[in-house]
């Protein structure tokens, strides 16, 4: 069994994988000053409530987007699991090239769901990530990692109108019934998800537009199945996307 764990700034996922099929996944939050013991024990808690035996895992990788947190990690697994896991940096094999003017400066979880997208669909394929970040990648036909874009994550947004605006409330993100709200609450919604649609169909246009060809468009993140059946640009919506790309680099490597 493949320990896989993706941190997150908002959370952080845990997966196992049985050869090439995901049998676990569980989602927690994350936090700066947990300690490797602290996560240890809580993974270990997890992995005994679906009654996976931790000596069945005999490997693990990780990406991470939380510097503090990565020797975190590492030291959770060597201690728990006697595994040194894998660390996804933009110099593993990937099945990617690496078209980035600045390589480190790509985030794991934009490479990792890169890779996993290309090798489930091949390109060109462009990956959109629902998470704190809405994060846009574009893959060539040929299997070239050529960039992307970055926008504030939904729930990031909506902190910010709930913190800047006086009189706005703190709102539940979920589809309006309608695109005129009637009230504070379901105007505030509809901004919040119909423009974020907006915006996810507004860039995938212009990627489609600047790499001259129609793009197969996936989805994936926390907010993926909120936002993704909204908008007409996105084809696939794959919630473990990441884990998958995890899982694929690892054997890969």
């Amino acid at each position: 069994m493949l320990l896989v764990i993706d941190i997150g700034n908002t959370n952080v996922v845990f997966g196992i994988f049985e050869r090439k099929k995901l049998v676990g996944e569980w989602r927690v939050a994350t936090h700066l000053h947990k300690t490797a013991d602290e996560y240890g024990i809580l993974l270990i808690d997890l992995l005994l409530a679906q009654k996976i035996p931790l000596s069945k895992v005999k490997g693990a990788i990780l990406s991470s987007v939380v510097p503090p947190l990565t020797p975190v990690f590492q030291e959770m697994t060597r201690k728990y699991f006697s595994l040194d896991p894998m660390v996804v940096t933009h110099s593993l094999k990937t099945g990617l090239q690496i078209k980035y003017d600045q390589p480190k400066e790509i985030g794991a979880d934009r490479i990792v769901n890169a890779a996993a997208a290309y090798h489930l669909y091949g390109g060109p394929v462009v990956i959109v990530d629902f998470g704190t970040a809405t994060t846009f990648c574009v893959v060539s036909e040929t299997g070239d990692y050529l960039g992307g874009a970055i926008a504030p994550g939904l729930i990031i947004s909506a902190d910010a109108l709930f913190s800047r605006a006086a009189k706005l409330p703190r709102v539940e993100l979920i589809k309006p019934k309608r695109i005129i709200g009637r009230d504070t609450v379901s105007s505030m919604q509809s901004g919040m998800i119909f423009g974020y649609v907006g915006l996810v169909n507004e860039i995938v246009r212009r990627i489609h537009r600047e790499i001259g060809t129609e793009a197969l468009v996936v989805a994936t993140g926390g907010l993926s199945n909120l936002i993704a059946p909204e908008c007409s640009t996105i084809q696939k919506v794959r919630p473990a996307l990441t884990l998958e790309g995890l899982m694929i680099i690892y054997h890969l490597n």
